[in-house]
């Protein structure tokens, strides 16, 4: 018993020292910043919380024989590599709007001639480690940084592994103008030489200005942190960015509830949605949307044309790879939303018209 112990106590010694000598891990806020945070009508007890939920888990008609995902259905991970279109940087650094995917929740976007990255996790494992974590299914991303152009603001939804990486952020810094954070994720940019006065906080329905685009960052149902001692110490959400021509959304990760109407009341009608949809399980109502929940928030937020994210790049779920975009896709039908399903790596025009071009390149 004693020895059993022991080794727990050396265990604790262990990952404390690799949480405080590790950069991976990020910062914390500052004592500074918790005395702002006790402001807010969602930090209590020292936490970010959630809104009151409005709408009951399971209000969103689920057929019976998908609400208990089970991997023995269909492979978990692709057999291999998947494929990645070679970029067209010419139409990203063209004048048109455009957006690109980066698998998972990571885009380029193009708006009003902005260079925009949304949750740009382009490193290898989705981990605060190298040796085990989930790993991308198409490999390490990070040398096309080196091809984007100057990067004119890039919008974090939260502080997960999967959505705010290390290693993009430091090859990304010194070619990006400005940072838009929710409240807390500043620390992690600052420890990670970011300069204080690049980086934007908001709250939820913050709105503020950049370079002619109105933002604004919108609620979302999920949670935060990094550490093992430091979850929901920072905020979440989703991203509201009106340009010109396009009137553009992302979700951010996140239960289905009400919060996707008031947003579409208050922002909508969006052009283009990212709505979260790919890492669920019947567990985790308040964290993570199914797919057919996902379709109906695109809905909710008057979407005219949605995009289903945080897919294609890392299993973090029991569920088949490919599952979430073949749900959506029969959900999407059945209510007459306009799913749009680029390749990775693939751009799409987000012209007048919107006409773009769709795919079932999983198959």
């Amino acid at each position: 018993m004693l020895y059993l112990l022991l080794v727990i106590v050396l265990l604790g010694v262990v990952v404390t020292l690799i949480i405080n000598i590790s950069p991976t891990f990020g910062g914390n806020p500052s004592k500074e910043q918790e005395e702002v945070f006790k402001t807010f009508d969602n930090y209590k007890d020292g936490k970010f919380v959630n809104q009151p939920s409005v709408i009951p888990a399971g209000s969103v008609e689920v057929p019976h024989t998908l609400l208990d995902p089970d991997s023995s259905r269909e492979e978990t991970n692709p057999s291999g590599p998947l494929p990645v279109s070679e970029i067209d940087w010419n139409k990203i650094n063209g004048q048109e709007d455009s957006l690109t995917w980066l698998g998972h929740s990571a885009f380029i976007l193009s708006l009003d001639n902005k260079k925009i990255l949304i949750d740009p996790m382009l490193g290898p494992i989705a981990s605060p480690v190298s040796f085990i974590g989930p790993k991308r299914y198409s490999g390490d991303m990070l040398g096309i940084i080196e091809e984007m152009p100057p990067i004119d603001a890039v919008f974090i939804t939260h502080d997960h592994y999967d959505h705010l990486d290390y290693q993009s952020i430091k090859k990304l810094k010194s070619k990006v103008a400005h940072f838009f954070v929710p409240y807390g994720i500043s620390s992690h940019l600052i420890q990670w030489g970011v300069k204080k006065e690049n980086i934007t906080e908001l709250n939820w329905w913050d709105e503020t200005e950049f370079q002619g685009l109105t933002i604004a960052l919108t609620p979302a149902k999920h949670f935060s942190g990094r550490g093992v001692f430091n979850r929901n110490s920072t905020l979440w959400g989703g991203w509201a960015i009106l340009g010109e021509k396009t009137r553009f959304y992302t979700s951010g990760d996140g239960g289905y509830d009400g919060h996707f109407k008031e947003i579409g009341d208050k922002y909508g009608p969006f052009d283009i949605a990212l709505i979260e949809g790919g890492q669920y399980d019947k567990r985790w109502p308040e964290s993570h949307s199914l797919p057919e929940e996902s379709v109906q928030a695109s809905i909710d937020v008057q979407g005219k044309h949605m995009v289903l994210t945080h897919w294609g790049a890392f299993t973090l779920a029991r569920h088949g790879w490919k599952e979430p975009v073949e749900r959506a896709t029969k959900a999407a039908k059945e209510n007459d939303v306009d799913l749009v399903t680029p390749q990775i790596g693939e751009t799409v025009q987000l012209d007048g018209s919107l006409s773009i071009p769709s795919s079932e390149w999983w198959k």
